[in-house]
């Protein structure tokens, strides 16, 4: 009787070992498909960049929960500075989180990137870029661009590149200055998941949350416009 019980008790643990092996191969299999398919299709250097007309920028918060500067925001509005300075890009979609009214990383974005030099004349303003995906698929069918430079750290614009296509966007990536593994380790960690997500949206054919009017880049008085369907 006793070896029975010993028995029953090592086949729920042999299927937790499956489990958790099948979970592991999804996991790498998802991140290893995301980095091949971006391959070459991101740079480092300026100088590999093809001239575009417009840019995304992907927002993130400008303060850490501790209240210090995030330097993923800096780093990614000076390669877009960058970019524009360099007369690689003519203008610029600032992407972003406001769905509350004291938290709008667009307008973060614009007020830090004037500081750098860029007219406002050439920034536009996407208040509901809530997720990567709601970004690069309003990039298309709001800001009506099929070819694109995404700015943000690597590991963000391989996930980046790899939904624009899956949306018929020809995107490539321009890498803003990454921290060094130490700094950024957790948000590496929660990159990895992030992957697995995006397939999970592909699967379930998730949609951005908010579509809303039609921007023509290069018309000035649309820049500020609403588009989010608030």
């Amino acid at each position: 009787m006793k070896k029975r019980k010993t028995l029953l008790y090592r086949i729920p643990l042999k299927i937790v070992g499956y489990l958790l092996s099948l979970a592991l191969i999804v996991v790498v299999v998802c991140n290893l498909i995301i980095v091949f398919s971006s391959y070459q299709s991101h740079f480092d250097d300026i100088t590999d960049i093809e001239p575009h007309k417009t840019a995304i920028v992907l927002g993130t918060s400008r303060f850490l929960k501790s209240g210090n500067p995030n330097p993923y925001f800096h780093y990614r509005i000076s390669a877009a500075a960058e970019l524009y300075h360099a007369g690689k890009v003519q203008y610029l979609i600032l992407s972003g989180d406001n769905r509350a009214q004291n938290y709008n990383e667009p307008e973060q974005m614009r007020r830090e990137i004037i500081r750098y030099g860029v007219p406002d004349s050439v920034l536009y303003l996407d208040y509901a870029g809530l997720r990567t995906l709601d970004s690069m698929v309003r990039s298309r069918e709001v800001f009506g661009q099929d070819s694109i430079i995404v700015v943000s750290q690597k590991f963000h614009n391989q996930r980046a590149i790899f939904l624009a296509r899956t949306k018929n966007i020809n995107a490539i990536g321009y890498n803003a200055t990454d921290l060094d593994k130490r700094q950024g380790i957790r948000t590496h960690v929660r990159e990895v998941f992030a992957r697995v997500l995006v397939f999970v949206d592909l699967i379930m054919r998730k949609q951005p949350r908010h579509l809303g009017e039609k921007v023509i880049i290069g018309e000035g008085q649309e820049r500020y416009k609403r588009s989010d369907s608030k």
